[in-house]
């Protein structure tokens, strides 16, 4: 009987490869900005919703389902895990939790719904590979839960950005109280509205249906 260990260049090699997948899992800006994703009428009523009804603390995603005159449909909020950036990891994650809060719309020809992205994150509001993660990940969560691939939108200590449009505000930030709903204007005709949040996995609510 013969036991023998992986030598340290078949480990760099497995680690080398792993890197690359996990690199070809993310969207450059560019790469975003071509990809047609429509843009938000109102971002600003969109984000203060989000971070009022949320609360999001660094590291917390926010992804939310909009109907067609942009109202909110359904949002979920959860912690993203300390493991490397990787979209795919990313894509289980949002399309897990889209499940939670709203039927696939995989039967029409055509989505009528659009998922957008708030995270909250620590940094400024450049790209990172981590954002291109987390774009990679909503748009194949979007296409295979039948919606249209919306917003990415970062949230840190200066404010928030709509990557790849150009467009953001100081408030609110990842350091701000958040506002009150009737403030935010998401709600001035409301729908059915199913929400999911939780500051981290272990403590993960749903909240009023």
């Amino acid at each position: 009987m013969t036991f023998g260990f992986a030598s340290s260049a078949a480990t760099s090699i497995t680690a080398s490869a792993n890197s690359a997948n996990r690199l070809a899992r993310l969207l450059e800006p560019a790469e975003w900005a071509a990809a047609g994703i429509p843009l938000l009428r109102n971002p600003r009523e969109v984000v203060g919703g989000l971070h009022a009804r949320h609360r999001p603390a660094p590291t917390t995603a926010v992804v939310a389902v909009l109907d067609h005159e942009e109202r909110l449909t359904a949002s979920a909020s959860f912690s993203r895990r300390a493991v490397p950036a990787d979209g795919w990891e990313f894509r289980n994650a949002l399309l897990a939790h889209l499940r939670r809060v709203i039927p696939h719309d995989l039967r029409r020809r055509t989505p009528v719904r659009t998922a957008v992205l708030l995270y909250c994150r620590e940094g400024d509001e450049r790209w990172t590979e981590e954002d291109g993660a987390w774009m990679w990940g909503l748009r194949d969560a979007c296409t295979l839960h039948g919606l249209r691939c919306g917003a990415y939108i970062t949230l840190t200590r200066g404010g928030w950005q709509v990557l790849g449009e150009g467009r953001g505000g100081r408030h609110p930030n990842s350091t701000s109280s958040p506002g009150r709903l009737a403030d935010a204007g998401t709600d001035s005709d409301p729908v059915p509205l199913r929400t999911a949040g939780g500051a981290v996995d272990a403590l993960r609510r749903t909240a009023a249906r």
